[in-house]
């Protein structure tokens, strides 16, 4: 059988404050993990809008992304208890920007254990925690000062009007 291939498509939102990044711990099957606030694009949403809806479920602070961070691909390998292997490629949209208010009332999404704010040396000597190898790259982005506008990656108005 001939199967297309589609990677899971991600976004990523890199908040820095003060010389701290704001990550969540979040449970995994691999056990507790670090990772950027982060999820799946949802249908009809633009990747700036994902952002900042994952951002907000998963810290509980409003975001604003205002630059495109980069575009990244990486690939997951998981044993199954039926001896299969699932394999994932996640394409990831990072984006930086500006971390507003808490919601007040609002909790964390499901699966987020906390939110911690850690400096780059602390982030870079526990590899073994990190959810993906995507967090330190984006990170390292990040410091060295990449940047994109956000109009490098386009949404044509069909992806929120057209129904399934």
């Amino acid at each position: 059988m001939n199967t297309r291939w589609k990677p899971s498509v991600t976004v990523a939102a890199i908040i820095e404050r003060d010389g701290r990044f704001l990550l969540v711990e979040e449970e995994t099957p691999e056990g507790l993990k670090l990772n950027n606030p982060a999820g799946h694009l949802d249908p009809g949403e633009s990747p700036v809008e994902g952002c900042a809806r994952e951002a907000l479920e998963e810290t509980t602070h409003h975001f604003t992304p205002t630059h495109l961070l980069g575009t990244y691909l990486s690939r997951l390998q998981r044993p199954q208890p039926d001896g299969s292997i699932e394999d994932i490629t996640y394409l990831r949209f990072a984006y930086c920007g500006e971390l507003g208010a808490v919601v007040p009332g609002r909790t964390l999404d499901t699966g987020i254990v906390r939110t911690v704010w850690m400096r780059p040396e602390e982030i870079r000597a526990c590899p073994e925690r990190h959810r993906s190898p995507l967090l330190l790259r984006c990170l390292d982005d990040y410091l060295r000062g990449q940047r994109f506008p956000l109009d490098v990656v386009y949404t044509d108005p069909s992806v929120q009007t057209l129904q399934n």
